[in-house]
């Protein structure tokens, strides 16, 4: 069982959802990011997605996509994120870290290498997101096969067909973008969500979470009352972009906090 799963099952025996939230590698400052992970799993954070910074994030919004800027400008690479997750792992070896990004580092890297690496590093998901199921299988199963989770999107204009074709590949969790947008759209629409799951459940037995538009307690709250896990990106990185360099851990931390006893009442 990866951790991701160990921490789902320990979670749903505890009757609590799963809060997960997003940085991007290197930003705001290129030496704050294993400090940053460390504050928000101390914080509450049950998992961890870590962006690998992209110069052309097609699903992020402006927000994420100048997180993405800052840490290039930096010179941070798939390399360098590796070896945050490495020095992450020196000092928490529970907490799951899930890469996120896209297909082009991972390409230019080398997909076998990156699998091997990523397992050695001490990742336990990879979230790319533009590679579609119909082209991934071979990498999903290299994934799986280093024990590693292969974490798929899925969107309200999800076809019953890839619902389908992506329950059966995804491991972990499954993410569930909640509008028609890009990350930090802020028109969420909760009811709708809830009317979502029951047909990804029909198709999907991994944990379900959702990500875009959730930017503090009452809606990480409302939208945790049907999903498995609330995923919380462009609010968090908004809140540490303008940070002093000490400062950016202990907002995240409070702001994390703030989160967590959201949806444990």
């Amino acid at each position: 069982m990866s951790r991701i799963q160990s921490t789902f099952a320990r979670l749903a025996a505890e009757g609590r959802k799963a809060l997960i939230p997003y940085v991007t590698a290197g930003d705001p400052y290129a030496d704050v990011t294993v400090e940053l992970m460390l504050a928000m799993a101390g914080a509450g954070a049950d998992v961890i997605e870590l962006g690998v910074p992209f110069s052309d994030p097609m699903a992020d919004g402006p927000v994420i996509q100048k997180a993405s800027e800052r840490a290039l400008a930096k010179g941070i690479t798939l390399t360098h994120v590796l070896d945050i997750v490495r020095d992450f792992r020196r000092q928490d070896d529970v907490t799951p870290v899930v890469l996120m990004g896209y297909a082009n580092p991972i390409e230019r890297f080398g997909p076998d290498r990156f699998v091997a690496e990523a397992r050695v590093a001490g990742v336990d998901g990879v979230l790319v997101v533009d590679y579609p199921p119909e082209e991934c299988e071979t990498f999903a199963a290299a994934l799986k096969a280093q024990g590693l989770d292969p974490i798929f999107l899925l969107a309200p204009t999800s076809t019953d067909a890839r619902v389908a074709r992506i329950g059966a590949l995804a491991s972990g969790y499954v993410y569930y973008v909640s509008l028609k947008g890009v990350t930090g759209a802020g028109h969420l629409d909760t009811a709708a969500v809830a009317d979502a799951m029951p047909r990804l459940r029909a198709h999907v037995k991994v944990p379900l979470g959702v990500g875009f538009g959730i930017r503090d307690g009452a809606t990480a709250a409302a939208v945790a009352r049907c999903s498995d896990a609330v995923v919380i990106g462009s609010a968090l990185v908004q809140l540490i972009e303008s940070q002093t360099r000490d400062n950016v851990a202990i907002q995240a931390a409070a702001f994390i906090r703030d989160i967590r006893a959201a949806l444990d009442a």
